[in-house]
């Protein structure tokens, strides 16, 4: 009799323990989607967008200032005075976002970049032309698809914001500077098209189980298995007392 009531107060037990495994189990997720969210993580693109405006601005600035004062042509000043301009504006849009985001941003630009300017300053006349115009299309051309592929995939509403702005400037750069007529398209670099990304009923699932509840799917098998362990022991326990 007593090996009985034992056997029943281990099963009452075991069953409020498991009802509160489970309870805690299907309230977790609801409890991480409810909670209040966290600023948005900027991922690698966001970085290279803020990155990489921040860049041209800083080495296309002084080379368009230097196409209005030493340009052959008359439209290729006319086409540095105005990029020149505009990278003013767009350099201090991206100061502002990346000031919001607490991301700092280059401070100087890069060896390459350098050099281009190098190249202009030590070029004149025709030659001056030529260089201008297929290095700041060439850069503009580089530029282009990151902002895209920002704009159409970022989190953040701020870099969200900064990639259409961006987008516009960087489409009106490239517009004046063809409007040279000295793009050399043939020598343009290829386009680089983005591997596709794995769209797989597998790749979703996880995705979903991981980043949409807010608990890691590891978690929650530790403790349905600690639920089953726990169970199992009770059985045993029950049929030991027979």
């Amino acid at each position: 009799m007593a090996t009985a009531r034992s056997a029943v107060k281990a099963m009452r037990r075991t069953s409020a323990l498991l009802a509160g495994l489970v309870v805690g189990l299907l309230v977790l997720p609801g409890a991480a989607m409810a909670a209040p969210a966290g600023p948005t993580q900027l991922g690698a693109a966001d970085m290279a967008l803020l990155s990489g405006v921040r860049l041209a601005g800083l080495w296309e600035m002084p080379a368009g200032q230097m196409a209005a004062e030493k340009g052959a042509s008359q439209r290729v000043r006319e086409v540095g005075a105005e990029i020149a301009k505009q990278h003013v504006e767009l350099d201090q849009l991206t100061v502002e976002a990346a000031n919001k985001l607490g991301v700092q941003l280059p401070a100087e630009a890069t060896a390459q970049q350098k050099g281009w300017v190098t190249e202009m300053t030590n070029a004149s006349g025709a030659r001056f032309d030529r260089i201008f115009v297929d290095r700041l299309r060439a850069a503009h051309g580089a530029i282009f698809p990151v902002i895209g592929a920002v704009r159409s995939g970022t989190r953040n509403e701020t870099v969200r914001t900064l990639a259409e702005q961006a987008n516009g400037f960087v489409q009106t750069h490239m517009t004046l500077l063809e409007s040279t007529g000295l793009v050399r398209y043939a020598e343009l670099p290829p386009v680089v098209v983005p591997a596709p990304q794995d769209a797989s009923l597998s790749a979703n699932a996880k995705a979903n189980a991981e980043f949409g509840t807010g608990l890691n799917t590891t978690v929650i098998w530790a403790v349905l298995l600690g639920a089953l362990a726990l169970g199992g022991v009770a059985t045993v326990r029950v049929f030991r007392g027979k």
